[in-house]
């Protein structure tokens, strides 16, 4: 049996209390040596008679770790006296810090202990909760990197960062009131407001109905009351969208029904938003017009205090920027930005320097990546290269491969605007650095002329690594498996092979080699872009009838507006093709009266699905159609049929159910057929579109019932968010 070693334990063991763990589990074994943090693995020194139960004790890592392998080598040496933690030194960066993570409950607990060195603080954490990617300026992980280099301990936290039982022993973020960021009131014009404090002042101002930016872990949030909904959505322009909340665990369960599933996540460590069914759809217009809500628990320590002193138990609480565009980390962007917004700045002085909006889940299924959830590691063999993945222009992140892990970054926003790019690009500047990213191949959107397209040129250039341009879709599947697949994509937007705009897409193959051989449908898009804000011009793109013309001039299109609509759809001028599932909702939105303009992204379909909640959804005929080796879904004949529905006095709700549940099965239908035909035994499912509830369980049972295995990614969202892990994937597949 051994009684020494040298064991180097490698993945995530940096800003997860690793060397603390080590240090009290040598105590309880009677183990002496030493450890050392090396970048993304730590070296321990062991010598102890019970050396084997400490190092099964260690080998199972902290709470927050993430262990990828243990490797125990001979070692020779006398035996020291004591263990001692040895300061960091450099080393392999196959790792990565954990996301930031929620305030702990023992936290919690000394933050409302009466007399406590705690009591009140609103930052306080230790080992094994607060602030981690956020405050992190290189690596290794130890305060002098981090933005808490700026408070120097004071004494009673300097003996408690030192004391070996205590919870905090080499927490780098420990801090209290005396020594600790500290919190300050501001007017909306940066004046400051002289409160004693600025918490129980704040909750006193939104009870008022004030409007309050708030700062937090990584950016700032807009907050108010149910009652101030309507002044706040004025303000930011936004009367339609619906608005996350955030909430004591006992209301959640009194508004929404809440799954087991849903339960855990909304209590995990990441504390993401989590978007539930209301238990009255009618309820909480004034937030969320839609049959769901989109609630959150508290997650700080000022959370959690500001929810102690509130009368009201529910806070609007909203991303502070424009949608798309970078989280506001500091009071001079939130004072530019947020002027005419806001009434007052709650805010505090640690430096935020990686931005992260709050992750958004639903159904299990990841909307937004971000806070609590990434920056992600994910362990994927792609060989010996070094591969970047930009990703899409819409609601992009970045990913780099490296030594058999892929980091992907938080949500960045959509790439269309100078502001985010630089967002990207700081993004990827400042990930790589912390990985050691020497990039081998970088990979980018099929479409030339996406901002992200040509900073991907600039990158290659810049290091000499070839360039490689996959297809949006084809990167959809990419992430969702590396499996021989028949993989179907459904979204709103990517560009396709043939320049057209596609979006209900079915290939077969295996990664790289996804060929399409199937899809929805190719109809006008008329005046292009302007089709995705008014979708009445989508619906009359499908369906350009006398029937949808005389519906158009009885919602009070003008004779000028209808020639001019009906001109672009017979002679193709600025038209674009698209086979885009998403804009077949649009189009049935429109139809439907649902929604006429859209005001954010993806309202037309999210409220088709809201009306949809309630109805009936009926087997329609399907007509398949072929466009050379394709098979293709009639989108024509489905909006027909719901024209000729409606028309005849039919139930909105049942023919938006109809509508979803129609095109669902003909999607599933032609995926079924192509597997068969290849003998593929699995069917892969990704995209926007399969958030909606109706549409992703109507494929799947369809598959299911087929006796075919389905395939969805948990871990990566499954709309755009997943594109940059897919193109990785698909730049270490190619040979």
């Amino acid at each position: 049996m051994r009684t020494r070693g040298t064991i180097i334990i490698r993945g995530i063991v940096q800003g997860v209390g690793f060397r603390p763990f080590v240090y009290a589990k040598a105590r309880e074994f009677g183990i002496t040596g030493t450890v050392k943090n090396l970048g993304s693995e730590v070296e321990i020194h062991a010598f102890g008679d019970r050396f084997e139960e400490f190092l099964e004790a260690v080998s199972r890592g902290t709470p927050l770790s993430r262990i990828d392998s243990v490797i125990v080598r001979d070692m020779r040496g006398d035996p020291p006296d004591t263990f001692i933690i040895l300061e960091s030194g450099s080393g392999s960066r196959s790792g990565f810090i954990p996301a930031d993570v929620a305030t702990c409950d023992d936290c919690i607990t000394d933050i409302f202990t009466p007399g406590g060195r705690y009591e009140g603080y609103w930052a306080t954490s230790c080992v094994n909760c607060g602030p981690r990617y956020s405050i992190i300026n290189a690596i290794p992980y130890d305060r002098e990197r981090t933005s808490m280099e700026a408070f120097p301990m004071c004494d009673a936290c300097g003996s408690e960062y030192t004391n070996p039982s205590c919870r905090r022993h080499h927490a780098q973020t420990i801090a209290c009131a005396a020594c600790g960021p500290r919190l300050s009131l501001l007017r909306a014009d940066g004046t400051p407001v002289a409160v004693e404090d600025p918490v129980r002042e704040t909750a006193a101002l939104l009870d008022a109905g004030s409007i309050v930016a708030i700062r937090g872990i990584g950016g700032f949030h807009i907050a108010c009351v149910e009652e101030a909904a309507g002044v706040l959505k004025h303000r930011l322009g936004r009367s339609e969208q619906p608005l996350a909340v955030m909430t004591t665990p006992e209301e959640v369960e009194r508004i929404a029904v809440v799954s087991d599933e849903d339960r855990r996540i909304l209590h995990s460590r990441a504390r993401p938003i989590v978007v539930l069914e209301k238990r009255d759809p009618l309820s909480y217009q004034a937030i969320s017009g839609l049959h769901t809500i989109g609630c959150m628990l508290p997650y700080s320590g000022l959370h959690h205090l500001l929810f102690a002193d509130l009368a009201h138990r529910l806070l609007i609480m909203t991303s502070a920027n424009l949608p798309g565009y970078p989280m506001i980390t500091d009071v001079s962007g939130a004072l530019d930005r947020l002027s005419g917004m806001v009434d007052y700045i709650l805010t505090h002085d640690r430096r935020i320097v990686n931005r992260c909006d709050d992750s958004v889940v639903r159904d299990g299924y990841i909307i937004r990546l971000s806070r609590g959830l990434a920056p992600k590691r994910a362990a994927v063999d792609l060989g010996d290269q070094c591969i970047l993945g930009v990703g899409p222009e819409l609601n992009a992140n970045i990913s780099i491969y490296r030594g058999g892990f892929c980091i992907t970054s938080p949500h960045v926003g959509n790439v269309r605007n100078p502001r985010t790019l630089a967002y990207l690009q700081e993004t990827v500047e400042r990930l790589g650095g912390l990985v050691g990213a020497r990039y081998d191949r970088v990979v980018h959107d099929l479409h030339p002329q996406f901002l992200s397209t040509r900073y991907a040129r600039e990158v290659a250039e810049a290091v000499g690594a070839e360039l490689l341009a996959v297809q949006h879709h084809r990167a959809h599947i990419a992430a969702a498996t590396r499996e021989e697949c028949v993989g179907i994509a459904i979204d709103g937007v990517g560009y396709g092979d043939d320049g057209t705009v596609w979006g209900g897409e079915v290939f077969a193959g295996q990664v790289p080699h996804l060929d399409r051989v199937a899809h929805l449908e190719v109809v006008p898009m008329p005046g292009g872009d302007l089709a995705t804000r008014y979708p009445e011009r989508m619906l009359y793109g499908i369906l350009p009838t006398a029937g949808v013309r005389d519906m158009l001039a009885s919602r009070g299109w003008s004779d000028i507006e209808l020639g001019v609509l009906s001109r672009q759809v017979e002679r193709g001028l600025n038209v674009t093709g698209t086979s885009s599932t998403g804009r077949v909702l649009d189009a049935a939105a429109a139809l439907l009266g649902i929604c006429r303009e859209r005001t954010y992204d993806g309202e037309p379909a999210m409220k088709l699905e809201s009306a949809a909640y309630s109805g009936r959804a009926l087997v329609w005929d399907l007509e398949f159609l072929r466009d050379g080796g394709c098979e293709v879904l009639s989108t024509r004949s489905i909006l027909a049929e719901a024209y000729r529905r409606s028309a005849a006095g039919e139930r909105t709700g049942d023919v938006a159910a109809s509508v979803q549940y129609n095109l669902a099965r003909g999607v599933a239908a032609m995926a079924i057929r192509a597997a068969d035909e290849l003998g593929i035994p699995r069917v892969a499912l990704s995209g926007g579109v399969a958030y909606n509830r109706a549409i992703r369980e109507t494929i799947i049972g369809e598959v299911r019932a087929a006796g075919l295995e389905v395939v969805m990614n948990r871990e990566y969202p499954l709309g755009d968010g997943c594109i940059s892990f897919g193109q990785v994937v698909y730049g270490g597949s190619e040979e």
